[in-house]
């Protein structure tokens, strides 16, 4: 048994499984992986800072104790858990020219990777649902928004990305992976697992589709109900100064949404016919490594509170 841990494959009942998997990563020139190892260290590191500010500020700021930057520190929480799963384990691919990855590691990045993803789809979600709560029915905004029911809102949806993930890595569990365990990919993504698997797909094909109406579905709907309504009810201000004050209000969070939405149609949408892996890599690097980072850069400069915020606690660290 201490043998057969050692080889990439195990011997149970004349089939052949896979014991671990060999992730590509990156096949480029040396120069180019140097230069991703570079960019991709400073991008982690930056995002690490980035996000943990976010969240010792919207802490520590009185000015900051409302339902809107509750939201975005666990949206910081979330960006911080996404890249620690992924770029450490990128980082060491990329300066051995791949790497392995044992059974049980790649089932537990692939569990925490869609946590993180569905807590970020369902908290993009009840944000909209804040700015369309402040907009359009301002005078019931404190009585509807309370920090009892934020607090409830946020246990619940990561509850529910924990427990639908935990779900999903039961049904992966029962396919059988007898062929090749090379994954052409920076880490274990559904589909590349998918298509290793020599037994009966439709389980996880059908949990996938049930996932991504929870997850995606439902939550787009949701999304662009509350922002149709609060551009109607913008629109119908006779101010400009106090439309554009609204319109401000929103700007960040509606350019969150539009970057993570679009990667992640990019990558799970298209057909895989119509892209090359490298893109499809590249994509998903963007929403798993880049689109943490801009996220506090974006609430950061384009939100004055969190600017007020940040140089008073500047002031008093000098």
């Amino acid at each position: 048994f201490t043998s057969a841990l050692c080889l990439p494959w195990v011997q149970e009942n004349n089939v052949t499984l896979v014991n671990e998997f060999f992730l590509l990563g990156f096949q480029v020139n040396q120069n180019l992986r140097l230069f991703l190892f570079s960019l991709l260290l400073i991008v982690f590191n930056g995002t690490i800072c980035g996000n943990l500010l976010i969240i010792t500020l919207v802490s520590t700021s009185r000015n900051l104790h409302t339902p809107m930057y509750f939201f975005i520190s666990q949206l910081s929480i979330s960006d911080i858990l996404l890249p620690i799963e992924i770029v450490p384990n990128l980082l060491h691919i990329l300066l051995n020219k791949g790497a392995t990855i044992t059974f049980f590691n790649c089932m537990a990045q692939l569990y925490f990777f869609c946590s993180t993803e569905g807590s970020e789809f369902l908290l993009l979600t009840v944000m909209s649902y804040d700015r369309y709560v402040a907009i359009c029915k301002p005078l019931h905004y404190i009585s509807i928004m309370t920090g009892a029911t934020c607090v409830k809102l946020v246990v619940t949806f990561w509850l529910l990305c924990y427990s639908f993930s935990f779900t999903y890595i039961i049904i992966i569990l029962g396919l059988q992976f007898c062929g090749p365990n090379i994954i052409d990919h920076f880490f274990c993504d559904l589909v590349p697992l998918q298509d290793l698997a020599c037994s009966d797909t439709f389980p996880i094909k059908l949990s996938i589709n049930l996932l991504s109406i929870i997850f995606m579905v439902f939550p787009s709907i949701i999304i662009v109900i509350c922002y149709v309504k609060i551009v109607s009810a913008i629109l119908k201000i006779s101010s400009n100064i106090s439309r554009q004050k609204a319109f401000s209000t929103c700007s960040s969070h509606l350019t969150v949404v539009s970057i993570f939405y679009f990667t992640i149609f990019m990558v799970y949408n298209l057909p895989p016919k119509g892209q090359s892996l490298e893109i499809n890599k590249a994509l998903s690097l963007l929403y798993t490594v880049f689109t943490p980072l801009m996220n506090p850069i974006i609430y950061s400069f384009r939100n004055k509170d969190i600017k007020k915020a940040g140089q008073e606690m500047l002031k008093k660290c000098l």
